[in-house]
């Protein structure tokens, strides 16, 4: 019965992967629930904003209901209210809903006067997007003659969102020749009448006149536009046009414009819009109604105070391969720099029974985080039981709180235990949220369940100590609700391995004028102390390095706001084959200057041979793309191998949108089957790296203006930047974990069942008599090789 029962677990375990996604939204009878709609804490407080959410998703849930022939609307909502927002009796504690999870976030924009509304989607047809991003004056409605009305636009940016179609304008082709042999506005459908022109506004006063045809092109000049019609009959279509009255359907098979050049065309194969959402497992999952359903219902959640235990292995599988020291190393340096000050920490460890080691302490100064680090195991014996570490967990939040819901569980192990399925449904029923750090190959893979049930983070450390993978996990537990400006972002994360004693380590690390505040350098080692050395950008000596000789580390904060530039470390080994690990963090210099920030993730979390893996990784400042960086993968598997990927934003194999900031990959180098973990490093130099200050894919068309009785009835131009990007400066650098995942059924000696890439920016260029043909050239295996 028990191995019955672990299997059962492990395939629910595997289903419930395989669907994962950072956003919580499921379908049930019809309706979407869990829907978490985020105020970014840089909001400034304006309570119209909750109200104006709330109308918005009530009259885009008819128009949805409407749109996809009486089949989806929106039944439940969380709004998430900053912490920094006056606490009202309706607000309450959220449980799993963070910005992280959230599927619209509501931010200032992201360049300055340019409030278009977008959805971050940078993943394949019909795959879903990322968040969807509104900007508080669009939300108070201050931006409705330029996008149309805030519900129906909702919809229009929920159909990226959810089924991963694509919009039916394209501004790089606004017009495309037509084999009518007319020249045609890219739209669909295009029963969509209005008239073609150049408006120019000067001061006060406006100019119309008809397009020109350029003579290389045979299309309109650059500064033509499309204005529709304000009154017409044609339905279709929302991904097109939405604000158009009369326009309530997608565009289907029997009116899709096919001869356009839309991104929807070319992502998704020529196929209508209405023919991808049928695809969608929404839409197999699902009946037409027969009664209109009842308005959404909404919830009001105000982020608070962050409530943490970790829950420690103390198994006797822990006192080998250095796996107990490991953890402390980790666990002292999340104590000591990771976790935000505000929060209240507790620990649990754990073997066949569980040990209350420390009551929830609330982090003011290194007191308490001290006297946290007193509680940290010093032995490791006796057998597995996971739940007994949960079940003190509870205990340990219920002693400060009777309401645990929204709590933090970080739970690490080595170790299998086949009893661990009889806390699964506790563990959903009590609202916690629970962080797995895997280390070594054995660690329980039943455990992934309730990381995917409750919405946690899962990382996964090999036991090569020179990957720093256990360091790197617990860096990565930074609060999910905190302001960005309060976060400790990893700078460098390095390891040495097969140092011989009186070998030397030169190397630098680059703190960015967007960071500084609260730096911290840690070094860890294997057998003896090194010699430890470091410089600032003046060449002044850092010294008063606290070692920690028992467990094998040495750190220092660096004070107030470190300089920026190159930092210069030397590390003498005093052992033979030595490990030495560095890992530098800081927090952002200034609270009004969003820091460079990198996120990465697979595009899944579990594969089976050959099906391939996609590797991204964003580099942003706030939400602006930063371009031409330097991106590499580093993917360990269970035994410590890296496979090296350098990660590409050309536009071309995984990558679906050139210079958009988001760097992709192919991963198919799979060396064994087992757990795998990701992680991403990301350089740049004042001669490469730059803000994009163009337009974000995927944005909302910007309304031109209307033509009434003839006439047109403009809006201002569309607020552009003059400079399509921005250099950054000076060098950065960041390293982040995207996550482990899962890989089955690998074959021995991994035939090649890859095909290359196709090729998608096949362009022909007439010079003269001749044709010149250009692409980018794909690989031998997807987009990587030759």
């Amino acid at each position: 019965v028990m191995g019955l029962s672990r299997s059962f677990v492990f395939l629910l375990l595997l289903y419930l992967l395989q669907e994962s996604n950072t956003s919580f939204v499921r379908l049930s009878d019809n309706g979407y629930e869990d829907i978490i709609i985020a105020i970014d804490p840089s909001v400034p407080e304006d309570e119209t904003i909750i109200k104006q959410i709330q109308e918005m998703v009530t009259s885009a849930s008819t128009y949805l209901f409407e749109a996809t022939e009486r089949r989806f609307f929106f039944k439940n909502v969380s709004i998430l209210i900053p912490e920094s927002w006056t606490n009202k009796l309706q607000y309450r504690r959220p449980s799993h809903e963070s910005y992280k999870h959230a599927d619209v976030i509501v931010a200032p924009p992201a360049i300055p006067g340019r409030d278009e509304p977008y959805t971050r989607q940078f993943t394949e047809c019909e795959e879903k997007g990322e968040y969807i991003h509104f900007t508080p004056d669009f939300v108070l409605g201050r931006k409705e003659n330029e996008y149309g009305h805030s519900g129906r636009l909702f919809v229009h940016e929920w159909a990226h969102l959810r089924w991963g179609v694509f919009d039916e304008y394209n501004e790089d082709q606004p017009f495309y020749a037509a084999s009518s042999k007319k020249i045609e506005a890219t739209r669909c459908s295009t029963g969509i009448s209005g008239i073609n022109r150049v408006r120019t506004c000067q001061g006060g006063s406006c100019t119309t006149r008809n397009c020109r045809t350029n003579s290389t092109t045979k299309l309109y000049e650059k500064n033509c536009q499309f204005f529709p019609d304000k009154i017409q009959s044609e339905k279709a279509s929302i991904m097109f046009m939405q604000s158009i009255d009369s326009v309530t359907e997608f565009c289907n098979e029997n009116n899709h414009n096919r001869e356009a050049p839309s991104i929807h065309n070319m992502k998704c194969n020529y196929r209508s819009t209405w023919e991808v959402i049928r695809m969608s497992e929404d839409f197999r999952n699902s009946t037409p109604m027969e009664t209109p359903p009842s308005p959404p219902v909404f919830s009001l959640l105000r982020v608070s105070e962050r409530f943490l235990c970790l829950v420690l292995d103390i198994s006797g599988s822990m006192a080998s391969a250095d796996r107990l020291n490991r953890m402390n190393q980790a666990a002292k340096y999340f104590l000591l720099q990771i976790i935000e000050d505000g929060s209240w920490v507790g620990m649990v460890h754990f073997n066949n029974v569980a040990y209350n080691k420390s009551e929830l302490i609330q982090i003011k100064s290194n007191t308490e985080r001290n006297k946290l680090l007193e509680s940290l195991p010093t032995i490791a014996s006796g057998g597995t039981s996971i739940c007994s570490g949960i079940r003190s967990a509870f205990k340990v939040f219920k002693n400060r709180n009777s309401q645990i819901d929204g709590s933090e569980i970080v739970l690490l192990t080595d170790g299998e235990d086949n009893t661990v399925s009889s806390c699964i449904d506790e563990v959903r029923d009590s609202g916690t949220i629970v962080h797995f750090i895997a280390l070594g190959p054995s660690a329980d893979k039943a455990v992934d369940q309730m990381v995917t049930i409750t919405g946690g983070i899962y990382h996964f450390a090999s036991d090569e100590a020179q990957n720093n993978g256990l360091v790197d996990a617990f860096g990565a537990l930074v609060s999910e609700n905190a302001d960005i400006s309060q976060k400790s972002l990893q700078l460098e994360s390095k390891g040495f391995t097969q140092i011989q004693s009186n070998d030397w380590i030169n190397d630098t690390v680059v703190i960015d004028s967007t960071v500084g505040k609260d730096t911290f350098f840690l070094i860890t080692w294997k057998q003896q102390a090194p010699d430890i050395s470091l410089w600032d950008p003046k060449g002044t000596q850092v010294t008063n390095f606290m070692v920690d000789t028992a467990s094998k580390m040495a750190y220092i904060s660096i004070p107030g706001t470190a300089q920026d530039g190159i930092w210069t470390y030397n590390l003498k080994a005093k052992a033979n084959q030595e490990i030495l690990t560095i890992t530098v963090t800081s927090r952002a210099a200034n609270s009004s200057v969003p820091p460079i920030t990198v996120n990465a993730k697979m595009n899944k979390d579990t594969s089976s041979y050959p099906s391939p893996m996609i590797v991204y990784a964003e580099v942003l400042q706030g939400y602006v793309p930063i371009i031409g960086a330097n991106v590499t993968a580093l993917i360990e598997s269970n035994s410590g191998n890296i496979e090296v990927l350098d990660l590409l934003d050309n536009g071309a194999g995984a990558d679906s949108f050139k210079d958009d900031g988001v760097y992709s990959r192919y991963f198919t180098a799979y060396s064994e089957n087992g757990r795998y973990s990701l992680k991403v490093r990301a350089h740049g130099g004042t001669n490469s790296a730059r803000r994009s200050l163009r337009h974000p894919p995927n944005r909302a068309a910007y309304i031109p203006g209307w033509v009434v009785d003839g006439e047109i009835e403009g809006n201002p131009p569309r607020p552009e930047t003059a400079e399509a990007t921005q250099p950054v400066l000076e060098n950065f650098s960041r390293t982040a974990l995207g996550g482990a995942f899962v890989v089955s059924e690998v074959p021995a000696g991994r035939p090649d069942k890859f095909p290359p890439s196709q090729i998608t920016d096949l362009h022909a260029t007439l010079d003269g008599d001749e044709i010149s043909l250009t692409w980018t050239a794909p690989g031998d295996d997807f987009d990587v090789g030759r």
